[in-house]
């Protein structure tokens, strides 16, 4: 039985009442296509979508954008920095915090629709306040239209790659969407979703029978794996990147491209080993060209304040994963950028 609490409007009505400025429109514009260049080897920039594991609070969440604009200037000629406006937050048992998107008070329990409108405004705020456009999680597929026009980037994660909704809706996707390897770590599970987010497709989509063109920007994001006992299984190195290579090969995939997620399996939510990692896949990119080709960027989870905490506290300090803090964060991307 579901109890209805609270009617929705449609996402054109609700965007309809916070639209996306004509000025806003354009910045947004043009971060897709530096995103799109990389992923189609057009350019030989790096990615980095880059904040917190959560956006559970507008204003540090805008504060730690703005410094990426600012850091941005720095480092535009060698990286295209993507912040992380993570809205979704997946829970493993079902229950917790899920994210500014149900829940845009922590402390308070869902309200959706009030939720909608702060994604949106705080989208917003932070192409005006930064000039970049945000990435985000697509964790609901039937939420994403709510948000369309205002991402350059989205992630599949990995408890929704082998799900058909998911891959179907990235396929209608305009922007590039990055496909989490399965919690399995399977290669050929998770370039059989870039199949099928590069593919055509016809399916039912919020009350319309849809058809898509297919997403040829849709590509790979190594997370790290979970073995049968709960242990983390890191899948960032040479040997396991050229294996993925090799497979993109073999499925004549558009747009071969591979994004690191320092983060999660791959550092065991170590939250400073992703600086050595980010330094191990830098000199890997340098050892070899083919895995230099294939590597376009990385994922990492930064925020104001490192670490975490179990109540929000601590301003710009993540309430869900730990993340590195701005002063190394900063340090970090100066450094990508040096050995581009």
């Amino acid at each position: 039985m579901f109890d209805k609490q609270i009617k929705i409007p449609e996402p054109e009505e609700i965007k309809s009442s916070c639209p996306m400025p004509n000025a806003l429109k354009k910045i947004k514009a043009e971060r897709d296509k530096l995103v799109e260049e990389v992923i189609t080897n057009k350019s030989d920039k790096l990615i980095v979508i880059v904040g917190p594991c959560s956006a559970h609070d507008s204003k540090p969440v805008l504060d730690y954008v703005e410094r990426l604009g600012r850091l941005n200037d720095k480092v535009k000629d060698k990286l295209v920095l993507v912040p992380r406006i993570y809205t979704n937050k997946p829970r493993t048992k079902g229950v917790g915090y899920k994210g500014m998107f149900s829940q845009p008070d922590p402390t308070k329990s869902e309200d959706i629709l009030k939720g909608i409108y702060k994604i949106r405004e705080l989208n917003i705020a932070a192409i005006e306040a930064s000039g970049l456009a945000a990435a985000d999680e697509m964790l609901y597929p039937t939420n994403y239209e709510y948000v369309n026009d205002l991402l350059s980037y989205v992630a599949v994660g990995a408890r929704s790659s082998e799900n058909q909704l998911h891959r179907l809706v990235a396929s209608g996707i305009e922007v590039p969407v990055g496909i989490k390897n399965p919690m399995s770590g399977s290669i050929s599970v998770m370039l059989n979703s870039i199949f099928a987010a590069q593919s055509s497709q016809i399916f039912k989509f919020n009350g319309w029978q849809v058809k898509t063109e297919g997403n040829p920007y849709a590509h790979a994001i190594l997370r790290g794996a979970v073995d049968s006992y709960g242990n983390d299984i890191p899948n960032f190195h040479y040997e396991y990147v050229m294996q993925v290579i090799e497979g993109y090969a073999k499925s004549h995939l558009k747009n071969p491209a591979i994004i690191i997620d320092a983060n999660h399996s791959n550092s065991n939510k170590k939250f400073k080993q992703q600086i050595r990692i980010c330094e191990e896949v830098m000199q890997n990119r340098v050892y070899d060209s083919d895995f230099k080709k294939a590597v376009k960027g990385f994922m990492i989870e930064s925020f104001i304040e490192e670490g975490n905490q179990a109540e929000d506290k601590v301003y710009g300090k993540s309430i869900t994963d730990p993340c590195l803090g701005w002063a190394d964060t900063e340090r970090l991307l100066l450094d990508i950028a040096n050995k581009v």
